[in-house]
């Protein structure tokens, strides 16, 4: 029931807006001026001319022809188009993206409800529709871009591979890539998270066969005995029994186990361990993901770049302030759960428990956002000259407001990761946090431009996997939402300006 919910109500928050938007801006807008014409090749049979502008593969197209295909013969036998390429309109390209964006919605609520199988399904419900209308994936719902499709085929790759579907899995991991190649990054998490879950599922089998054992044995000596002792004997009896299993052996063993799998190197030895025993096992189910990232590395050595088009403007930087942007502004997004009186006490508290070691933390994570702000804040030549992005507006007035702008935010960028990892050890290991920090480390980093919709996919990630179930949270969040999306929408379709150096009309954009 919770699929069918979600998907109405996703769909009765996109259909008005799409028809709006095509009704307002019908003509291709931003970089739908290089995907709208680029899919009109396709469409008319033209697989080789590529427009060199373009820097993403071409997965988005071939996706448009899958979702035309069908419309064709009712479209031709009414006599609306008369061939195939007149059918491929702006309006019916971006159509893909609001039917991706209903996929979508369910894919969220199917992996909620895997990870977290105990929570009640209006809960599930709400959260996926109030991450559905998560502004920057609302928003580009609208156009023919790549970040709806994309994020589309992410989760399909990772709720496959939570299920344990791990071909099919890196079968939507290659597919993923062919819409965006940065996606490569999320396809050796998403490797990671199911070796992960692999390792420590069989962990757990080991030590309920081993417990399953030791009651089995205690049974069996209580039934070797004629007459069962009453009262306290009874229960001296059992203390001794829980006594002598505890100084077994293989218990002793467990118990050293799962002590030193409560630190990162006890987890990673746990890990390699299981994952060694079961080696035949893990190289089956996860040669895929290796096939599919030795490919993708043949292709940037054959290609020279990771980008098809425009290489110069998206050279490999240095960018590594990318990482306090998404922080400061993941928390920012989900404000009730990290901006409050409770969070902010369950950050100070963890440092209260041991204080030599969080004052270090404290230390390291202010050296490196001191240094990725002053030696690693990149100012992209895009960003400074566009003023139809919010990050131009951003960037003028606050971070370049001062030259202390900078680092007077600071505290906030190590609060910010401070309180994303606090709220990610409430139910995940800490190999899965470093992996999800490499992760976006890989993803953000190289990316010179300041993009917020580069950040739609780890923000994505992050969500899904933090224990948030306060409905009242999640639905100040959905009106926060909101608001946001009306603001842009509104500025999007009612704001035009002009150029006075070019042509046409002009709109705001994140």
């Amino acid at each position: 029931m919770g699929r069918v919910t979600v998907s109405l109500i996703v769909i009765l928050c996109t259909l008005p807006i799409s028809l709006m938007v095509n009704r307002i801006v019908p003509e291709p807008y931003m970089d739908e001026i290089f995907h709208v014409p680029q899919a009109q090749q396709y469409c008319r049979g033209d697989f080789k001319t590529w427009d060199p502008m373009i820097t993403t593969p071409p997965g988005l197209y071939y996706l448009s022809l899958v979702h035309i295909a069908p419309l064709f013969p009712g479209m031709w036998y009414l006599k609306v188009v008369s061939s195939f390429s007149e059918l491929c309109s702006a309006a019916i390209l971006r159509s893909i993206n609001c039917v991706l964006a209903v996929i979508c919605g369910v894919l969220v609520y199917e992996i909620i409800t895997h990870l977290r199988p105990s929570l009640d399904e209006r809960k599930a419900t709400l959260q996926a529709v109030v991450l559905s209308l998560f502004p920057l994936h609302w928003f580009f719902t609208f156009l023919y871009y790549t970040d709806v499709a994309s994020l589309t085929m992410v989760l399909a790759m990772y709720l496959a591979c939570l299920k344990r579907h791990y071909r099919f899995s890196a079968l939507l991991g290659t597919f993923s890539i062919y819409l965006r190649q940065t996606n490569v990054v999320w396809v050796l998490l998403v490797a990671c998270t199911g070796a992960i879950n692999l390792a420590f599922s069989q962990n757990s089998k080991d030590k309920k066969q081993l417990d399953n054992g030791l009651s089995v044995k205690k049974l069996g000596v209580l039934a070797d005995n004629k007459s069962f002792p009453r009262g306290p004997n009874l229960r001296k009896r059992n203390l001794a029994s829980c006594s002598s299993a505890s100084n077994h052996p293989m218990s002793k063993a467990s118990m050293s186990q799962s002590n030193q799998s409560s630190g990162l190197i006890g987890e990673v030895q746990t890990i390699i361990l299981r994952l060694w025993l079961l080696k035949w096992e893990v190289f089956m189910s996860f040669s895929p993901f290796l096939l599919v990232v030795v490919a993708f590395i043949s292709f940037v050595c054959w290609n020279g770049s990771i980008v098809l088009g425009a290489k110069e403007a998206h050279a490999v930087s240095p960018h590594f302030a990318q990482m306090m942007y998404f922080a400061l502004f993941s928390v920012l997004a989900m404000a009730p759960f990290h901006i409050c009186f409770s969070q902010v006490a369950f950050v100070c508290q963890s440092f209260l428990k041991n204080k030599k070691l969080p004052l270090l933390q404290v230390l390291i994570a202010f050296t490196a956002g001191f240094f990725s702000v002053h030696f690693f804040s990149i100012a992209h030549p895009y960003l400074l000259a566009d003023n139809r992005h919010y990050t131009f507006y951003i960037w003028r007035k606050v971070i370049r407001a001062h030259w202390l702008m900078k680092y007077l935010l600071l505290p906030m960028y190590v609060y910010s990761w401070f309180s994303i990892f606090n709220n990610l050890g409430k139910a995940q290991k800490k190999i899965w946090r470093l992996a999800f920090f490499l992760a976006c480390a890989g993803v953000l980093i190289p990316a010179p431009l300041v993009e917020f919709r580069y950040y739609t996919i780890p923000f994505f990630f992050l969500v899904l996997h933090t224990p948030t179930s306060d409905n009242r949270s999640w639905l100040l969040i959905g009106l926060l939402y909101i608001v946001v999306n009306v603001f842009t929408m509104t500025m999007f379709l009612f704001r035009p300006f002009r150029w006075s150096h070019e042509p046409g009309t002009q709109r705001f954009i994140w």
